[in-house]
């Protein structure tokens, strides 16, 4: 049984709704995060490691997804879920809450 036979319709859209920033949103986040004054990581490895592991599944087809992609799905949406207002209206925080989130692809300034 192939992963995205086991994930839900459900979690493959509250996974993209919770991950509002794109790919390339979230790219450009992870690699100014992890620039520093004398050394800059690689692209492919800037940024935390759920990070990284939200935008590799960004540029996956469903039917790409394994079993750990789907762990990490439910784990990212888990964790935004429960730092967030239900609605997810934008709203501004503290500076370590909001980059906590858009570590994991969410913006909580950004509109719904």
């Amino acid at each position: 049984m192939a992963a995205s036979d086991r994930i839900s319709a459900e979690l493959w859209d509250e996974f993209h709704t919770v991950v509002n920033m794109t790919s390339r949103e979230l790219q450009e986040w992870l690699s100014t995060g992890a620039a520093g004054e004398e050394t800059e990581e690689l692209p492919d490895r800037a940024g935390p490691h759920t990070g990284r592991r939200v935008l590799e599944i960004l540029g996956k087809r469903r039917t790409d997804l394994t079993e750990d992609d789907v762990a990490v799905m439910r784990r990212v949406r888990d964790v935004v879920r429960s730092r967030r207002d239900p609605d997810l209206e934008p709203r501004a925080g503290g500076t370590a809450w909001r980059h906590g989130l858009m570590n994991l692809g969410h913006d909580p300034l950004k509109p719904a």
